[in-house]
This record gives C-alpha cells, sequence and structure tokens, in this order.
C-alpha cells in the first residue's frame, strides 16, 4: 500500500486545499439541492487543526476540527480521495484528529454528517462515535445525524 504518513498543520495547507475541493464536488453531487445549505457551514479559513495523510508521498486523505464549546472540538472535513477508499486511511485521520484535540485539553469531538454519506456514518460508528441530537445549526434536519466521542483523559 505505500508508507503512510500523517501531517498536522492548518487550513493554508495547498494539499488540504485541493483535497476539500474535491471533497466539494462530490457533496455537491450527494447533497443536491441541500448543498448550499451545508455548504455554508464548511468554510476552512479559520481551521488551525488539519490532517493531511499522505500514501507513498501523495496527498491522499484529510480531516480537521475546530472548537465547538468549552470542551469540545468539532470534526470537519473528513474526506479520503476515492481510489483509496476502503483501506482504514479514514479511521487513521479520525484517531491522530482523536489524539490532536486530546493534546489540547478537549473532552469530546461532535460531528455532523448527512444521510446521503453512508459511509461516513458507518466509519463514525466503528470509531466509538455515538448518536446524538442534532445540535444548531442542524436541529429538526431529517437529512443529518450528529455524533459525539468522549476522548480519553489523558
Amino acid at each position: 500500500m505505500g508508507t503512510i504518513e500523517l501531517i498536522r498543520s492548518n487550513s493554508t495547507s495547498s494539499d488540504f486545499q485541493d483535497l476539500v475541493k474535491m471533497l466539494d464536488q462530490e457533496l455537491k453531487l450527494r447533497d443536491g439541492d441541500m448543498n448550499s445549505f451545508y455548504h455554508q457551514f464548511n468554510g476552512i479559513k479559520a481551521l488551525s487543526e488539519v490532517v493531511v495523510l499522505y500514501l507513498g508521498g501523495k496527498p491522499i486523505a484529510c480531516g480537521a476540527f475546530k472548537p465547538f464549546d468549552a470542551s469540545s472540538a468539532e470534526v470537519k472535513r473528513m474526506y479520503v480521495k476515492e481510489e483509496a477508499r476502503g483501506k482504514g486511511l479514514a479511521g487513521k485521520v479520525l484517531q491522530e484528529l482523536e489524539v490532536w484535540a486530546s493534546d489540547l485539553n478537549y473532552a469530546r469531538l461532535v460531528l455532523e454528517t448527512g444521510i446521503n454519506q453512508p459511509e461516513a456514518i458507518a466509519l463514525y460508528k466503528k470509531h466509538g462515535f455515538v448518536s446524538i441530537t442534532n445540535y444548531p445549526p442542524y436541529q429538526g434536519l431529517k437529512t443529518s445525524f450528529c455524533f459525539e466521542k468522549v476522548l480519553s483523559i489523558k
């Protein structure tokens, strides 16, 4: 499969920006009419905790988190290039985000994903995230699913 390298960065990473462009194109297709609603909450300018996964020296996957409240961070912009899916790479990115958030003293991670991302829902459940009531701005939306994971205390 090649050497895997996880690099912590921020949203100025051109590799991260390129991966997010691919993610946005895919979400536009998957979400259809709802895409413009979701897209407004997915800006990357303020993301200072970004992980890019490199496989054989090439950027293949990414994820990020941002502050959510005093003790929680929100996972954002998780993506794996289509040709590299099914190899556990998203899980590696997610685990790195969990370690980093814990290092920054966050007690839990929260996230939102959509009905049109069944692979994401399965990934989060596999990694110990549990379903929670949708938080703003997703409350009441039947197309959104919110999850949380309490991080282990160091």
